[in-house]
């Protein structure tokens, strides 16, 4: 299904992605309410998610996990395996019986993660700073991923992070700790524009998509450990 918002000018443009039809609906009436944002599709299934996104091209796609004909990780694959070099961003949705498949939607390259319990502001602060380009883990998620963690052997850092300098190996670390810029600026007592030059940087050097995949290759590489403090 294509909203009337399709045809419509600038905005973030979202596609929803979710079996249940009151789900798709409830979602797609809180985000069209919203100033600046745009619903051009809904999809019940991942295939359709995949073709929706070909054709829709939106900058954002709320993509349910459990789907038929294609689940949620596939089809994330598919979205942003893309050779397209502007590719939207995924927003999963999540519930607490979900949280296995975390650890394999970020691998995939998912942006950030909702649970389906959310408020109509947690939803919508939740598209906009996907969208934005920052990555959004809600904390019940980030508590379980890190459990996971802490459950995998690590073989410590690969070679590629021998490219970050001292500075942005510390800057990771408190990425990893979930800290937004504000407080790395603060903790490290920079200004928040140094603090955002070395995270471009951490992301190109090491070919990452944003900052959802910075936390796991950090707690994946055993740079940050579960349960570890942040640095002073």
């Amino acid at each position: 299904m294509i909203t009337s918002s399709e045809a419509g000018g600038g905005g973030t443009r979202c596609l929803i992605a979710d079996d249940q039809a009151m789900v798709r609906e409830g979602f797609a009436a809180v985000l069209a309410a919203q100033p600046g944002l745009l619903v051009v599709g809904q999809a019940a299934d991942g295939a359709a998610a995949v073709d929706q996104a070909r054709r829709l091209r939106p900058d954002i796609v709320l993509m349910d996990v459990r789907m038929p004909v294609m689940d949620g990780l596939q089809a994330t694959r598919q979205i942003l395996a893309a050779a397209d070099p502007v590719r939207p961003r995924v927003l999963v949705l999540t519930t607490f019986d979900l949280d296995e498949y975390v650890y394999a939607a970020l691998r995939a390259g998912a942006s950030g993660f909702l649970l389906k319990d959310a408020t109509a502001a947690e939803l919508v602060h939740a598209v906009r700073v996907v969208a934005a380009g920052d990555a959004l883990l809600a904390p019940s998620v980030t508590r379980r991923l890190i459990a996971d963690f802490a459950r995998q052997p690590h073989s410590g850092p690969p070679p590629s992070l021998s490219a970050l300098t001292p500075r942005e190996t510390e800057v990771l670390r408190l990425i990893a700790h979930g800290l937004s810029n504000t407080e790395i600026s603060d903790t490290l007592v920079i200004a928040e524009q140094t603090t955002k030059t070395h995270v471009g940087r951490i992301l190109g050097k090491l070919d990452l998509r944003d900052r959802a995949q910075a936390v796991v290759l950090a707690y994946e590489t055993g740079l940050v450990t579960p349960g570890g403090s942040v640095p002073a």
